[in-house]
């Protein structure tokens, strides 16, 4: 019997567990899900919860009407926002192997980010200091996560473009960043202390720092 429980633990069949936490590192049920969420005590991965806004879905003129964002408005958007996060986070906690936006628009899923550290004292620690601060104006809500395989995680239709689910598919849509970007900021060090040289070459403006509970506005 040991042996079985083993062999299904977190999938379908597994009654007792959640699938969908363990692997997606969130459940549409929330806490309301009649299966175990096993939080982890300890993990490389932490996810921050709903941080990413896709400017595609929240644009508005004053008049309440949809503002247009081309693709390539949205990719650069992106692309700032991302490497503005990894950088902070690199810097200030620890190698980051890997960080991941979800592209999904389920309430539990919609602008969730992964970040797995290369160490797990890294991932710990950026939990204790990020939890209720502030970035951008709204608040931060930062978990450990169960998830450390990114592939069983995926929904590899998405990537070929053949997801008929669209936004509302229960496994990860993760959106690419730009392969410039993802040569640069992969290709860094740990705890990099110089800034960063832009696409340009140039050196960027000094970036501002992770708000307490009582500064709430600005980037980071």
């Amino acid at each position: 019997i040991a042996e079985y429980l083993a062999s299904i633990f977190g999938t379908e069949k597994d009654k007792v567990n959640c699938s969908f936490y363990l692997k997606i590192g969130a459940c549409r049920h929330g806490d309301r899900c009649s299966r175990l969420h096993n939080k982890p005590t300890f993990s490389q991965t932490i996810v921050l919860l709903n941080l990413y806004r896709n400017p595609q879905n929240t644009a508005q003129n004053a008049d309440g009407s949809h503002c247009h964002v081309s693709d390539v408005e949205l990719q650069q958007h992106y692309d700032s926002f991302f490497e503005e996060v990894f950088t902070e986070l690199q810097e200030k906690y620890g190698e980051i192997e890997e960080m991941n936006v979800y592209d999904n628009l389920r309430n539990h899923l919609v602008g969730n980010i992964y970040v797995k550290f290369r160490r797990e004292e890294d991932a710990e620690r950026a939990v204790a200091e990020l939890h209720n601060r502030w970035f951008n104006g709204q608040g931060v809500h930062a978990k450990l996560s169960p998830v450390t395989d990114f592939w069983e995680s995926c929904c590899h239709q998405y990537e070929m473009g053949e997801c008929t689910q669209g936004g509302f598919c229960n496994f990860m849509h993760l959106r690419p960043i730009s392969r410039n970007l993802r040569q640069q900021l992969y290709g860094r060090g740990p705890r990099c202390r110089s800034p960063p040289r832009s696409h340009t070459g140039h050196r960027p403006r000094e970036r501002n720092c992770w708000h307490s509970p009582d500064h709430r506005h600005g980037r980071f």
